[in-house]
């Protein structure tokens, strides 16, 4: 697990860019496809439905914010969560959704995007 220290406690503006980067559907399901544990881009891709570049760049994304982290094996890149707490803050939205799911739905201020 990689983790790195910040000096001083995330401002909400920071929270905010964290919280834009899980926004985004396709990066959402690679994340909880990769809460069952590593996988290759080729089991995300048949895990997610995604294309193979699609999810590549996600990737690439996911890598860059160091919410996930990629080993050599072999031939093969194996992707995994850099930390459990992702996987913990993608159970608790499941569960709080469990309780405010009909006013997230009826929200007009956020609307889905197409990619």
């Amino acid at each position: 697990m990689l983790t790195s220290h910040i000096s001083q406690p995330p401002t909400i503006a920071f929270q905010a860019k964290l919280f834009r980067g899980l926004s985004d559907a396709s990066r959402l399901s690679l994340l909880n496809a990769l809460c069952a544990g590593p996988c290759t881009v080729s089991e995300l891709v048949a895990h997610t439905g995604l294309t193979q570049s699609n999810t590549s760049n996600h990737l690439r994304c996911l890598l860059d914010c160091n919410l996930v982290v990629s080993e050599q094996q072999g031939r093969y890149m194996l992707y995994s969560l850099s930390d459990p707490r992702v996987a913990q803050l993608l159970e608790l939205a499941q569960e709080l959704l469990l309780n405010v799911a009909h006013g997230v739905a009826a929200c007009t201020h956020y609307e889905e995007k197409k990619d």
